[in-house]
Parts: C-alpha cells; structure tokens; sequence
C-alpha cells in the first residue's frame, strides 16, 4: 500500500485520528480510523494545555488503534485563528505568500511575528484596472500551534503540515453532487461551529462560532442540578421534539430549545451576513454534521429557521474503507471522523 498519512483531532475531551492512503487520488482510501478519551483540561478549545497528559494519550492512541505511520496532519480552528476575505495583486503562489506580512498587519489582532500565516485563493478578477487574486487569509497565534506541534513530537511522531480544520471539513463532506452549488456546511462540535460556505467544492467564505453542543449540555447542568452525563443522556433522548413530553420534563425541554435557539441564531445570523455582502449570491441548501448536529429535530428546526434545504451526508462517501478499519471504533466515534479524515487528505500523500 501507499504511504500514509494520519488526520489528528485534537477534540474536547478526546483524540481522534484517522490514517489515509492514496490522499491524492479521487477515492482515497481510510485505513485506520480510532478514538480515545483525555481529561477535558488536557485541550482547551483545541489547544493543548497539557502537554504530557496529551502526549502520552497520543501513545496510547497509536497503540490501540494500530496506526503505522508517524506522519501527522494537525487541524486547527478556535478562537484564535482569524480568516478573513483578502484581494491581493495578482502573483505567483509563492510571492504572495511571502508578502503577507507586509500587507496584513493592519487586520490582524496581534503582531505579524506572532501569527502563522497562509492565503487560501478562490478567485481571479480586476479591481481599478488591475488582475487581482481574491482568497482567504489564514492567520493563527503562533503560540498555539506551537504547543499542539511540540505535543505531537514529543509523542514521537512528525507534524507535517498544520491546517483549518474548515478546510478539511470541506475536503472530507463536500464531494461528487454534494459539492454542487452554493452550499452551507455547517459542523457543530462540542465548544465550536465552524461555517462553511463553498462554491462547487471551494470554499468562499469561513466563521467559527465559539459554541456547540456542549453549551446545552452545560445548560441543563446548571438549570436541573445534574451531573453532566445525565445532562447529556436527557438531550440526546429528548432533542426538539416535544411530542408526548410529561411534565416532569418540561423544564429540560425548555433548557434545550433555548440553547439550540442561541447556536441556530448564530447560524442564521452567519449566513444571512454573507449573503447580504454579496449581491446577488444564494445559498442553494445546509449540509451538516458533527456530534452537535445528531440532536433528534436539530435539521428541521434549523430549516424552519433558515428556510433552506437541511440534509446530512456520509463521510464514508469519500473513501475506499479497508479490511483493517475497527467497524467497532469507527461506528462508536463516527461523528469525529470527517474531520480527521479531512486533514489528512490535506497532505496529498
């Protein structure tokens, strides 16, 4: 088989990692696929915290899920990574690249020296007589990525490359007729959402909200005096239907939809500022995903919300899935897997 490469997640509360072969190909193929708790206070929003609690995890990860190479792809996509429209003379790649330091100071929350940074372009067109490149800007906090990159080492193993989880969102859900069109996809984790807008495949536009399914999670904690995993087995049983619901769960139902309500309002509030930046633009319809988005009613209130088509789609449909994937692990963590899948088809190993 072809060298592979390894997609990791660093998520709220777990490691996920996902080893692909052939990244480069029109269906790659998922080779290993594994999921292990952390101590929540390990990864913060998907930074690590803990350096040595996560490296040894990632030991462990490599060890139960089986994974045979030490080339890692890291994703990244919190608070701290700023993407931004951006139209810049028209140039090579490269020399664009390496005048983004000059020329994006002023947007930028902190001082070029301490940002990593990267343009993603979209487009070419002419503004005042002059071809222009019209992309997105990548900036992180150098900081961050660097304790997320020393983790990994420290584990043993190589990072390779580190990118927008955005991207690999994108790269590992929108495919074949499902990329056709303008399309939303909108991933809901556990602390965060990111948004993506893409056109035939291509991303166009990128947000990450700082909240997720953990918020309502956190909700019912609080409002019902309950530990957090009967919180979570009451969202999961109750969602948004409130069909047949006794009394006795009215108070939690009404937890639910208000903080589904503040995520949705996010979302509608998201998309209704990019569609009124670009005249004449459409949003075709909604794909989405991610553990926050398995909520029972969670597609037809963001529907009824949004009045736009809401579908879900199968990660699986991007791969070739070989014998040596645990049916177990992938099942079990199935939400996580577009994601670090997606990274790893960053490297185009």
């Amino acid at each position: 088989m072809a060298s592979t490469v390894v997609g990791l997640d660093l998520g709220h509360g777990v490691l996920r990692a996902a080893e692909i072969a052939d990244a480069g190909k029109a269906r790659p193929t998922l080779v290993r696929y594994h999921h292990i708790p952390i101590p929540l206070s390990a990864v913060d929003r998907g930074e690590v915290v803990e350096a040595g609690t996560v490296a040894s995890a990632l030991k462990q990860l490599w060890a139960q899920g089986g994974f045979k190479s030490k080339k890692v792809v890291l994703g990244v996509g919190n608070q701290r990574v700023l993407v931004r429209d951006l139209s810049l003379p028209k140039a090579p790649i490269e020399r664009i690249k390496e005048s983004l330091p000059f020329q994006v100071q002023d947007v930028l929350p902190v001082p070029v020296a301490e940002a990593l940074l990267d343009f993603y372009p979209v487009s070419e067109s002419r503004e005042e007589g002059r071809e222009v490149v019209n992309g997105l800007l990548v900036a992180a906090v150098k900081e961050a990525v660097l304790a997320n990159v020393e983790a990994v080492q420290a584990a043993g193993f190589e990072p390779i490359e580190v990118d927008l989880i955005p991207f690999a969102l994108t790269r590992s859900m929108l495919v074949g007729a499902a990329a056709r069109g303008t399309v939303a996809l909108v991933h809901v984790g556990a602390v965060t959402t990111s948004i993506i807008v893409a056109v035939d495949g291509i991303p166009h536009f990128v947000r990450v909200m700082q909240n997720g399914g953990d918020d309502i999670t956190k909700a019912l904690t609080t409002s019902l005096a309950i530990d957090a995993r009967q919180a979570d087995q009451i969202k999961r049983g109750l969602g948004l239907s409130s069909d047949s619901v006794s009394t006795e769960w009215r108070q939690a139902v009404e937890v639910i939809y208000q903080s589904t309500g503040d995520l949705m309002g996010g979302i509608r509030n998201t998309l209704s500022f990019y569609v009124s930046t670009r005249p004449g633009i459409v949003i075709d319809r909604i794909v989405v995903s991610g553990g926050g988005a398995e909520l029972i009613g969670f597609n037809k209130a963001l529907a009824d919300l949004t009045r736009l088509p809401v579908a879900t789609t199968d990660p699986l449909d991007r791969f070739t899935v070989a014998r040596t994937v645990n049916r177990e692990s992938l099942q079990s963590g199935y939400s996580g897997l577009a994601v670090a899948a997606g990274l790893a088809l960053g490297s185009k190993a």
